[in-house]
């Protein structure tokens, strides 16, 4: 039976690129082969955990051109698992396959400091910031935005890397050279009293979907537990999606993206939004999709780059839980196994290191 696909969408069978072979890339490419299109992961590190579960690899570093081309030849689409893909490989991929989310999006989300006035410019609050280009700006923006606060570099930065904490009585100079003395951003300490974010999709056509908004705990700087949905006001939930919808409006993107937000709570009482991060991929704290969603924030992905319709967002029960196994947590996974509900999933990363994220697992309440 003939059929006619919608303009620009994907047929059943073609060829995604994700560039990038962590969990994320490893749970794109699984998400991939359940609607029947098949991943070809490129990455430079041989122990890759993606090349496990894709159809195709490429072993070859983001700067070697000539394999970057001869991966856009077998490819239909090309997306990454992660936002520090390199400017000049995005543009070159760009000019051979579509690559979805856009390499201006990704631009935009690459450099703390061109997102928040990204974000200044489309009318988003975030928290007070300065750009540090030099121990001198260095000295100028701790006077204006005071201390605490927090020096970050600009690009290259998660779980708690790339930044520190600028104390009362710190040397700023030797602080500012902690992080290399390269250019940065000075943010002011948000008081916040919860952590939350918003995943969500956008289509080339404009559709967009937004799973629960969910409430983040971290741990040494990284995500320990999400719980959907947040214990927020519905209005603030509300208000967190269409901020979330007016950035993916604003960059024109395409695919699954996280907005990383704080919940303010003023003196004069209800809660009010800072937007703190656009990750511009699947996300850790949408993990929890998975079990606890009708479609999974990989699904969703995938769909969104191949120009599919969206998948239904709603939770799998009335909260769901995702908790990281960081590190040796992963020797909890015997136990996980014997706890009734739970959903073990683990990454296949051969040695657990302190830091490392090597699993999660979701639990669902009814």
């Amino acid at each position: 039976m003939a059929f006619t696909l919608s303009p620009g969408a994907l047929a059943p069978g073609s060829r995604i690129g994700i560039l990038g072979g962590g969990q994320l890339g490893r749970m794109l490419a699984m998400a991939a082969a359940r609607l029947g299109l098949h991943a070809h992961i490129y990455a430079p590190e041989p122990d890759s955990t993606a090349f496990e579960v894709c159809r195709e690899r490429t072993l070859a570093a983001y700067e070697d051109e000539e394999a970057l081309a001869r991966f856009a030849e077998s490819v239909d689409a090309v997306t990454y698992e992660f936002e520090n893909v390199p400017a000049r490989t995005a543009a070159l991929l760009a000019g051979l396959r579509p690559v979805r989310p856009s390499a201006a999006a990704l631009a935009v989300c690459q450099d703390r400091l061109i997102e928040k006035e990204f974000l200044a410019d489309i009318g988003v609050a975030t928290v007070n910031f300065m750009q540090v280009d030099h121990a001198g700006a260095m000295a100028r923006a701790v006077a204006q935005l005071g201390r605490p606060s927090i020096l970050k570099t600009r690009r290259f930065g998660y779980d708690g890397k790339g930044q520190v904490l600028v104390r009362e009585g710190a040397d700023l100079a030797v602080t500012f050279r902690s992080l290399g003395g390269g250019p940065a951003i000075l943010e002011a300490v948000a008081p916040f009293t919860k952590e939350i974010s918003v995943v969500a999709a956008r289509g080339a056509s404009g559709e967009f979907a937004a799973f629960d908004v969910c409430e983040n705990t971290h741990e040494n700087h990284i995500l320990k537990f999400t719980t959907a949905p947040a214990r927020i006001a519905v209005q603030t939930a509300a208000e967190a999606v269409l901020l979330t919808r007016a950035i993916a409006e604003a960059l024109d993107y395409v695919g699954v993206l996280a907005v990383e937000m704080f919940v303010i709570e003023p003196a004069g009482g209800g809660e009010q939004l800072l937007v703190n991060e656009i990750a511009p991929r699947v996300h850790n704290s949408g993990h929890w999709t998975l079990d606890g969603a009708a479609t999974s924030q990989f699904e969703q992905h995938i769909r969104a780059i191949a120009g599919w319709p969206l998948g239904a967002t709603f939770l799998n029960g009335s909260e769901v839980e995702m908790e990281n196994l960081i590190g040796e947590d992963i020797y909890a996974f015997e136990a996980i196994l014997r706890e009734p509900g739970a959903c073990l999933h683990l990454y296949g990363k051969a040695e657990a290191r302190a830091g490392r994220k090597m699993g999660h697992v979701t639990r669902i309440r009814r």
